[in-house]
């Protein structure tokens, strides 16, 4: 783990002046919200800069499904040769330009994206400077304090009630977008987040939570648009 982070801190750095920036931009209009509205801001540009990945893995998921009658077939035609199976399936997905592994690629990129927030909001000490960031709340919630250390003190606290709204909306979120998820382990990482952000920094919480509501929309666009059968 301490390898991990360690090539973290360069990404950390940038992401601490980049979030800070975006603080001091929106505080004459947010106030105590700008903290929380700076790390929205940076979930989305994230989001937008993987907006490519996402349509490309929306393509192969509709030609992966084109290909669902021809893959039946090859179980039916090869179920007592599964070696024989394993290659006539390969080799049906490399003459079709298609893959089994359709829309895995986004998901892993937003992984960096995701330690780079975690540990922007751990962190006392960034580049050598005493961490800025965790000096802003929201609603009271210090944004690099979790779930699991204000569950003690009881959920009807402030605390509890705003994290509780928090892993709510995630679990919403979530389960919506689980609902239209084109494979299982897409369903459970949908759902998962929820577990995740019990144990993160409120911060990570917000960036998870953006995150999954771009997704739920952007399945939707993708799913009209990309998805859509032709015409």
């Amino acid at each position: 783990m301490e390898i991990v982070l360690s090539f973290l801190d360069m990404p950390v750095a940038a992401a601490y002046t980049l979030v800070s920036g975006l603080t001091s931009a929106l505080e004459p209009v947010a106030g105590g919200l700008a903290a929380v509205l700076a790390i929205v801001v940076f979930t989305l540009a994230v989001r937008a800069l993987l907006l490519p990945l996402a349509v490309r893995a929306a393509r192969g998921e509709r030609a992966r499904a084109a290909l669902l009658p021809e893959l039946a077939r090859l179980r039916e035609r090869h179920r007592r040769d599964p070696e024989r199976l394993r290659r006539e399936t390969a080799a049906l997905f490399e003459r079709e330009g298609a893959s089994p592994l359709t829309g895995i690629g986004p998901m892993l990129l937003q992984f960096p994206f995701f330690m780079v927030t975690y540990t922007l909001f751990r962190s006392a000490v960034i580049a050598g400077h005493q961490n800025a960031l965790l000096a802003h709340t929201f609603f009271a919630v210090p944004l690099g304090q979790n779930f699991v250390s204000v569950a003690g003190a009881g959920l009807l606290t402030p605390a509890g009630l705003v994290f509780a709204g928090l892993l709510v909306a995630l679990a919403a979120v979530g389960w919506w977008s689980a609902r239209h998820a084109p494979a299982a382990w897409m369903r459970l990482l949908s759902l998962g987040t929820v577990a995740v952000a019990a144990f993160a920094p409120f911060a990570a919480g917000v960036y998870l939570l953006t995150s999954a509501a771009w997704t739920a929309v952007e399945r939707t666009v993708l799913r009209r648009t990309v998805l859509a059968p032709a015409l």
